[in-house]
C-alpha cells in the first residue's frame, strides 16, 4: 500500500493542469503560459559562455556545502544588499527548494507547526509533509493587498507546537513586499517565542517599491532564529541549474543541515560552474531585466483591471499577481480554458489560486498569473482572458 505521506502529498496548482495544456497543443492550439514562473528573459551570456567551455577531465563530486568560490561570490553578493555573512554561513542547494526542505528538516520534528501568511507557493506544504510538519495558515486578503494582519492577530496564532514562522518576500503568489512595520512585528514575534523564521528571498532583485526590501538577515535580536532561503533560479534566468543556497549564522542549525547535504552528496557541479560565472553579470544586465519585468507589470496589472468584473492589486516586487475573477470556480475555470476555449487557435494556461492556500475552500474565484511573457504576447494573452471570460458559463456577473 502507498504511504499515508504520499496519499495526502498535494498536487501542484501551477503543474497540475499539465496533461490538458498537452491535450489543447495536440489540437493544435497555441498555449500562452502565464502559469508558471519560468523566466523568458535570456540567461546571462557569462553563464552560458561557462557552460559551454567547461574544460573537465572529471565532472567529480564537490564538497557536500558547494564550492568553497561560490559561497564566496554569494558572500559578496550578499554583502551589497546590507547583509553581512560569511561564506562559511552558507550552504549551496540544490535549488531553493532543497534549502526549504533541508531548513525543515534540520529545525523541527514531526507535529511542529509553521506559520505562514497566505497564500503562499505550494510546495512549502509538501515540503512540510515530507517533514511531518504542520503549516498553520494566516490568512491575508486581496482586498488588504495581502498585507499581514494585525500583530494580536498573527500572535494568537502561535501555540506550544508553533516552532517557526516563514516568509517569502517579496511573495510568490502574491506579490506583496513586507513593509517596515510587519517585518518588525515578525521580529518581535520571533524574539518573544523564541521561533525559527525561514525567510524566501528569492525575488530580492524585483522589488518596485520606493520602500527598501528588508532582508530577514537585517533584524536585529534574532540572528541566530534566521535561516535565508535563496535560489539563482529566477534572478539569471537559470531555473534548470538547480542552485540555491541556505545561509545562517545558526552554528548549530548549519552542522545538522550539512547531515542532509553529506546524505545527498553534493549539489550539481555543472549548475555551480554556470551559477558562480553569471554572478560576474554586468549591473546593466540586472537593470534591463528589472526594467523589462516593471513594464510588464504595469501593464498587465492594468490590463486585468479594466477587463468587467476583475480585479488585482498592483504586486510590489516578484513577478506575480492573484487576481480576483468573475468566476464561480477558479480549478473548473482554469481547465475550461484548455479544454473548451479557444479564440484564434490561441488559449491560455493559468494557475488556480485555491492550491495556493491550505484550504481549497479559500481563493476559489483568485488565479495567479507570472508576467513572465513579452509584452505582446502579454497583450494576447489578455485579450483572449477577456474573450473567455466573456463566454464562460460559470461567470458571476
Amino acid at each position: 500500500m502507498p504511504s499515508h505521506r504520499g496519499w495526502i502529498m498535494p498536487e501542484s496548482p501551477i503543474r497540475k493542469l499539465v496533461p490538458l495544456a498537452r491535450q489543447a497543443e495536440a489540437r493544435g492550439l497555441k498555449i500562452y503560459h502565464l502559469n508558471i514562473g519560468q523566466p523568458d528573459i535570456k540567461t546571462p551570456q557569462v553563464g552560458l559562455d561557462a557552460l559551454k567551455h567547461i574544460d573537465r577531465s572529471i565532472l567529480e563530486y564537490t564538497q557536500s556545502e558547494g564550492l568553497l568560490s561560490l559561497r564566496q561570490k554569494l558572500a559578496a553578493y550578499y554583502n551589497r544588499f546590507g547583509i553581512e555573512v560569511d561564506p562559511s554561513e552558507i550552504i549551496v542547494t540544490t535549488g531553493g527548494s532543497e534549502a526549504v526542505l533541508f531548513a525543515f528538516m534540520a529545525c523541527l520534528d514531526p507535529g511542529d507547526e509553521i506559520i505562514v501568511p497566505e497564500p503562499a507557493y505550494a510546495n512549502y506544504t509538501a515540503f512540510a509533509i515530507s517533514g511531518g510538519a504542520i503549516i498553520r495558515p494566516l490568512l491575508c486578503s486581496i482586498d488588504n493587498d495581502f498585507a499581514l494582519p494585525s500583530f494580536d492577530e498573527f500572535e494568537k496564532m502561535i501555540t506550544k507546537r508553533t516552532r517557526a514562522i516563514l516568509l517569502c518576500n517579496p511573495n510568490n503568489p502574491t506579490g506583496h513586499i513586507y513593509t517596515a512595520e510587519e517585518m518588525e512585528h515578525i521580529r518581535q514575534l520571533v524574539k518573544k517565542y523564541d521561533l525559527y523564521l525561514f525567510s524566501d528571498e528569492v525575488y530580492r532583485e524585483f522589488c518596485y517599491s520606493d520602500t527598501p526590501h528588508i532582508s530577514a538577515m537585517q533584524l536585529e535580536g534574532i540572528e541566530d532564529n534566521v535561516i535565508l532561503i535563496d535560489s539563482v533560479s529566477k534572478r539569471y534566468s537559470e531555473c534548470g541549474i538547480r542552485i540555491g543556497a541556505l545561509i545562517t549564522k545558526n552554528k548549530q542549525v548549519r552542522k545538522d543541515v550539512m547531515k542532509f547535504c553529506q546524505a545527498r552528496l553534493c549539489p550539481p557541479l555543472i549548475g555551480q560552474i554556470v551559477a558562480e560565472a553569471s554572478m560576474d553579470v554586468s549591473d546593466e544586465y540586472m537593470q534591463s531585466v528589472y526594467d523589462e519585468y516593471l513594464e510588464r507589470r504595469n501593464y498587465m496589472i492594468k490590463a486585468i483591471n479594466e477587463i468587467p468584473g476583475c480585479y488585482s492589486p498592483m504586486p510590489m516586487g516578484a513577478f506575480y499577481t492573484v487576481a480576483r475573477l468573475p468566476i464561480d470556480d477558479a480549478d473548473k475555470f482554469c481547465a475550461w480554458l484548455l479544454e473548451s476555449f479557444e479564440y484564434q487557435g490561441k488559449t491560455l494556461m493559468i494557475a488556480p489560486a485555491s492550491g495556493f492556500y491550505s484550504a481549497n475552500s479559500m481563493g476559489r474565484n483568485e488565479v495567479r498569473m507570472a508576467y513572465v511573457m513579452n509584452l505582446e504576447d502579454l497583450s494576447v494573452a489578455m485579450d483572449l482572458l477577456r474573450r473567455a471570460l466573456e463566454i464562460y458559463p460559470g461567470r458571476t456577473m
